[in-house]
């Protein structure tokens, strides 16, 4: 393979044009596809994605291709519109999770009916993108995204600590969703219009696992299809992935953030729960120490401790309540902002 090539990589064999079209299916008739993608210093290999991508895709009329350029300080910008896209340049790097923002909004301000997000690294085959799409054109799915871990004979090549770090990431998903998925990290994606317009992100490091949240909390459909991916880039080093313990405390914060602000009572339930267990315990022993020898010395400091656990777990108990009313509150603002989008008007 030549250098700045994109790698040549076989999707999992699925029919791109579904025998039929089940209920919900989208009107293949001026069906428009927007495909973007974020870079940073990506001269060696943007070209070449651009020109992989697939002009002609089963139930699509139009392609358009858009690269965010988060801030790069090479041709990055000029080599992507040599090569028919259109750019959005951000002055200095703000994070992929800022550019996949600019993108969203770029996708809902132009009508797109489907949104795909793809690097520009190389590591994604821009040929899998008919499978991604194939789903949400045939209405079995609002969200679809590239796994690279749920067929085993896909599973790339990669140090075994991103491995492991992309297993726990997908599992604490998976437990906070209620549903098993297998790869919450991938950035090779398709939103349908509807998953796109619901979609309200405070992350700007990343952006990968809060969307798996937001979307499940919001009960679209979701589907991962099974692609090849390349394990390793083909130039430099993941500006996300780059340190995998900031990359792992920044992603943490921004997953129990979004769990925390749709399922508050539960959040807050837990932490609480984790309080009144050694309040309890602490009870116990006091009051079982009190039978034995009709006296508390000389362990009154485990009342007063299990006395402070019990206040401060009633206190964690009104912070969930207060913010489940604030979640009510905030279902129904983003029903009203989501109504507003799809009007194609900002909100006033």
């Amino acid at each position: 393979m030549k250098p700045g090539s994109v790698a040549s990589l076989e999707p999992s064999g699925q029919d791109l044009a579904p025998e039929k079209s089940p209920a919900g299916a989208l009107s293949s008739v001026g069906l428009s596809l927007l495909v973007a993608m974020p870079a940073l210093n990506e001269e060696a290999t943007v070209g070449d994605v651009i020109a992989a991508v697939p002009r002609e895709i089963p139930g699509i009329a139009s392609v358009e291709i858009l690269v965010v350029d988060d801030g790069s300080t090479d041709r990055t910008g000029d080599i992507a519109r040599t090569n028919g896209a259109a750019v959005l340049r951000h002055r200095s790097p703000r994070g992929v999770g800022a550019a996949f923002h600019s993108a969203l909004a770029y996708g809902i301000q132009r009508q797109a009916d489907l949104i795909v997000t793809i690097d520009s690294d190389g590591q994604f085959d821009p040929g899998g993108i008919p499978f991604l799409v194939a789903p949400v054109v045939a209405g079995e799915a609002e969200f679809t995204t590239a796994s690279r871990f749920k067929d085993p004979n896909l599973v790339p090549r990669m140090p075994r600590i991103k491995r492991w770090g992309n297993r726990m990431m997908s599992r604490l998903v998976s437990r906070l969703a209620g549903e098993t998925y297998f790869d919450v990290s991938c950035g090779m994606r398709c939103y349908s219009r509807r998953a796109a317009l619901h979609l309200n992100l405070f992350g700007r490091f990343t952006y990968t696992q809060e969307v798996f949240l937001n979307l499940v909390f919001k009960q679209l459909r979701i589907v991962e299809i099974p692609l090849a991916v390349r394990g390793e880039r083909l130039f430099g080093e993941s500006r996300v992935a780059s340190n995998l313990w900031r990359y792992a405390v920044q992603t943490s914060r921004i997953i129990f953030r979004s769990y925390r602000d749709y399922h508050p009572m539960r959040f807050f339930g837990w932490i609480a729960a984790g309080l009144i267990t050694p309040a309890v315990g602490l009870g116990a022993f006091l009051f079982a120490h009190y039978l034995r020898t009709a006296t508390f010395s000389p362990y009154k400091w485990t009342g007063f401790a299990a006395a402070g656990l019990l206040i401060l777990a009633v206190l964690v108990l009104q912070v969930g309540l207060v913010g489940d009313l604030l979640n009510r509150h905030r279902v129904y603002l983003e029903e009203m902002l989501y109504r507003l989008r799809d009007q194609g008007r900002p909100p006033s």
